[in-house]
């Protein structure tokens, strides 16, 4: 299958421009990186894409043996890079997509240059010495309610998720994104994201990566930020005012800076 219309790829600015690839977090598609991509295109590559069973990605590709873990996202990952011959790729990952980003680099670091996490977690479900902000009842109770009302439990949950109470606009936007996804998809796709635990790759990643932490996010919380940011060697965290664990919609611009700001200096290219 062709990898480009598998995952509905997109591309803008120059061609000759550092790479920068961005992907979406559960629940959403490409286009809620939407205000933050513009202050990229001038100067880099742009890559947008949808996980396959998000958007505008074919869903006949979803094969639920091959997602029933986090590697096989990690793996269209890889096949999209290697269909666009990119190198030195700036991978910007949102939620668990940040995940998805270190998979994928720790399987071919030779395609990579920089990672960007925003609001990553490598566990949700609590453990001992680690607070991951959620018992393993919250979890189960979550994914109960999704299976029983994938419909009403996206209503409840993304405006929690987006946080912004006083902006209900973005709240209803995540609404509605999680709503055009396709019901048995994000299911397998809930249950495979809050019970991944991906703690023991972060130590193997070798580039240079920025953590992007909202000062009050319900899903990753500082404490989770501050997790991986230690066990990333050598990593940046930068915890942005914003609120919410969508930054990139919530506060695109603050959220654009600090990436443009990494990679002015460690997360340069050639790094």
């Amino acid at each position: 299958m062709d990898v480009r219309t598998r995952n509905n790829v997109t591309a803008s600015g120059p061609a000759d421009g550092r790479p920068v690839v961005f992907s979406h977090g559960f629940g959403c598609d490409q286009n809620m990186w939407r205000l933050v991509t513009p202050a990229f295109t001038d100067d880099h590559r742009v890559v947008l894409f949808d996980h396959v069973g998000a958007g505008h990605s074919d869903l006949s590709a979803w094969q639920p043996e091959r997602y029933a873990s986090l590697d096989g996202y990690a793996g269209d990952v890889l096949e999209l890079l290697d269909e666009l011959d990119l190198r030195d790729v700036v991978f910007v990952g949102h939620s668990v997509s940040a995940m998805i980003g270190v998979l994928a680099a720790n399987r071919d670091p030779s395609r990579f240059g920089a990672l960007v996490l925003v609001g990553p977690s490598p566990r949700y479900v609590d453990d001992d010495g680690y607070r991951g902000g959620f018992s393993t009842a919250d979890i189960e109770e979550l994914l109960d309610s999704l299976d029983s009302n994938y419909l009403g439990w996206s209503a409840a949950m993304a405006p929690a998720i987006m946080g912004n109470a006083d902006r209900p606009e973005l709240g209803q936007e995540l609404t509605e994104s999680f709503c055009r996804t396709d019901p048995e998809i994000a299911r397998h796709f809930a249950r495979v994201t809050f019970l991944s635990d991906n703690r023991d790759d972060l130590a193997a990643v070798g580039l240079p990566t920025l953590v992007l932490q909202c000062r009050d996010d319900v899903i990753a919380d500082r404490a989770v930020g501050e997790f991986v940011h230690r066990a990333i060697p050598g990593s940046e965290l930068v915890v942005l005012n914003a609120t919410g664990h969508c930054p990139n919609l919530s506060a695109p611009e603050e959220t654009a800076a600090a990436i443009r700001g990494f990679l002015a200096g460690s997360g340069g290219a050639g790094s």
